[in-house]
């Protein structure tokens, strides 16, 4: 198992600067790749850009860059730039996002989202390849018919002709199409005692095209919080699972909320949910079980650390992917070391 860093995006709290020190820190520490995310706010590839100008090992990759942001072709000519500028050492991650971003944010309608998915796969394969880009799918046509355009190919040759696709997937239909489609997933509220039924899901969309599970890299982003008390390093994580269970899209659509009821906390999530819905998002915060936040998190002293990462990657975690909660860029710093000695002391890092 290899370690990697989400950065996640840049926040009230964070900067730039922060962000670099940290990624600098992990290659120095061995960590395999450094991802950035995007919502609606500093975008992803620009950060991932800026960072791989000043390391010169460790993979950078987009956790996610959004499809409803960019045609694919778009996409394609982003990631083939940043792989060239970094040596090859991009990973594209893709999603979806949710409803709420891609039609208030990027107006672009939701509906379809595997169908969309696929389709979208397929041109930025065909444009990473240099392959003359011509399609006809329900979502995507190109050329358009009955205009000047003509089908195209990439106009400069970047080091490699393909480079690892990454999904976010939540429900098992996506994740099927994720080890259908991609080279890896990203994951998120990744409990390992849950893992073995969304692997299955995965391992359905392999078979489908004649592969296994060997080489797909499951990649969860995992919050971390080291201290000696677990309850109070649970405490950090309550606010981000409540706005991903309770908020994070409506009542009637909300990937994680749904997660949350498959792991068997149904319950809870239609509490949490409720009271985030409502706006009292501290109570909402206040009724994510501790368990639900234990099962998902790295949490306490860096020996616990060390057995949690071991149930990890005996459930199958190739990339674990570290989300720091930290006060600050120096306790950031000593959190990544501290996931590093817990990985050795684990016993289970390539």
């Amino acid at each position: 198992m290899r370690l990697g860093l989400s950065l996640g995006y840049q926040t009230a709290w964070s900067t730039p600067a922060d962000h670099l020190a940290l990624a600098q820190e992990a290659e120095r520490l061995g960590f395999s790749v450094v991802w950035a995310a995007e919502a609606y706010g500093s975008d992803s590839p620009s950060m991932l850009a800026w960072i791989a100008g000043q390391t010169e090992r460790i993979d950078v990759g987009s956790a996610v860059m959004q499809i409803p942001a960019r045609t694919p072709a778009a996409t394609a000519m982003t990631a083939a730039t940043i792989d060239t500028l970094s040596g090859g050492r991009f990973r594209l991650g893709l999603g979806v996002s949710g409803p709420q971003v891609s039609e208030g944010w990027h107006g672009v309608r939701f509906g379809k989202p595997l169908a969309r998915t696929r389709e979208f796969v397929d041109i930025v394969k065909l444009a990473v390849a240099r392959k003359e880009v011509a399609y006809a799918g329900e979502h995507y046509t190109l050329p358009l018919p009955d205009g000047p355009g003509k089908a195209l190919r990439l106009s400069f040759h970047p080091p490699r002709d393909h480079i690892p696709i990454y999904l976010a997937a939540v429900g098992p239909k996506n994740l099927e199409l994720a080890g259908e489609i991609a080279d890896g997933w990203l994951a998120v509220f990744y409990a390992p005692e849950f893992a073995q039924e969304q692997l299955a899901a995965v391992r359905a969309g392999r078979e489908r095209v004649g592969k296994q599970l060997d080489g797909f890299d499951v990649v969860p982003s995992v919050p971390v919080v080291v201290g000696d008390d677990v309850a109070a390093c649970a405490e950090l994580v309550r606010w981000y699972a409540a706005l991903y269970v309770g908020g994070m899209g409506s009542r009637q659509q909300n990937f994680y909320n749904q997660l949350a009821t498959r792991m068997g906390y149904g319950d809870a999530a239609r509490e949490v949910q409720d009271l985030y819905l409502a706006k009292r998002q501290r109570d909402a915060a206040a009724a994510v079980p501790l368990e639900f936040i234990d099962r998902t998190s790295l949490l306490g002293p860096k020996e616990r650390i060390a057995e949690r990462m071991r149930e990890y990657a005996a459930a199958g975690v190739t990339t674990l992917s570290v989300n720091l909660f930290v006060a600050d860029r120096d306790s950031g710093v000593q959190t990544l070391r501290t996931v590093a000695e817990a990985l050795e002391i684990a016993g289970v890092g390539e």
